[in-house]
């Protein structure tokens, strides 16, 4: 099955996926293997790859998570120098909160007859960068300001022109270590104006703020440096949201 044909089924029954955010640059940690090999079992649906600047080989990284799961692997790629033949799918992202033409359109240029070449499955996501009362490393890297987090209606018509402009999915992210959540009013919101399905990241600390994101309309929930820290809280966030 294709990555986003399960996405659409999930987004039509209305379940709430979780996906946790996988840092290359974190492969050579002697427990990595064992990392993944925790989330096999944890009951999640999706592993995303991907930073703002990684080191590492992003090959071997795909490689070895694959090794110790069959739990899909997507990329999210932070610039074109990410890109792996290894993976089951890429969220081929244009940050369309931003005013970069680089991060709306050049970058994908570059990237797709590469991405054709090595025939991945593309899943069109736009991006959508909020504000979370902090500097973030997208923030830094794309040279975009994101949307003010009190700025609502900003949110929902970028959203609005993403599904206009054919988006398949829609991203909206507070930004890695965020200090805060995207405002619960505006996942409501959005989902009350866009058809697409939704994913939500950053700043997810506790269950219960999973939780709300999914009954604010989430329709995927990323984790990410709270599961990197501790693993073993990952049942929780996974109960609270099923």
């Amino acid at each position: 099955m294709h990555i986003y044909q399960k996405i659409i089924e999930n987004y039509s029954t209305g379940k709430t996926g979780m996906a946790v955010l996988i840092d290359p640059d974190k492969i050579n940690s002697k427990t990595f293997e064992n990392h993944i090999k925790y989330l096999h079992n944890s009951g999640i649906d999706y592993i995303l790859v991907g930073g703002s600047l990684i080191s590492s080989n992003l090959d071997d990284c795909v490689k070895k998570i694959k090794n110790n799961t069959t739990i899909p692997v997507l990329l999210f790629p932070g610039s074109v120098l990410q890109i792996s033949k290894y993976v089951d799918a890429i969220l081929f992202l244009s940050l369309i909160s931003g005013r970069n033409p680089e991060f709306l359109i050049g970058n994908q240029v570059v990237a797709a007859p590469l991405i054709k070449s090595l025939n991945i499955e593309t899943i069109s996501t736009g991006y959508i960068l909020i504000e979370n009362g902090s500097m973030t490393s997208v923030e830094y890297m794309s040279n975009s300001k994101p949307i003010p987090r009190n700025k609502p209606d900003l949110v929902i018509a970028t959203a609005l022109a993403g599904e206009m402009l054919g988006h398949k999915i829609l991203y909206l992210e507070s930004g890695s270590g965020a200090k805060e959540t995207i405002p619960l009013e505006i996942i409501q919101k959005v989902k009350e104006n866009v058809s697409i399905p939704v994913i939500t990241g950053g700043g997810i600390k506790t269950p219960d703020q999973a939780k709300a994101l999914k009954e604010s309309g989430a329709d995927i929930i990323v984790l990410g440096s709270i599961i990197e820290d501790n693993p073993t809280l990952l049942p929780e966030f996974v109960n609270a949201i099923s």
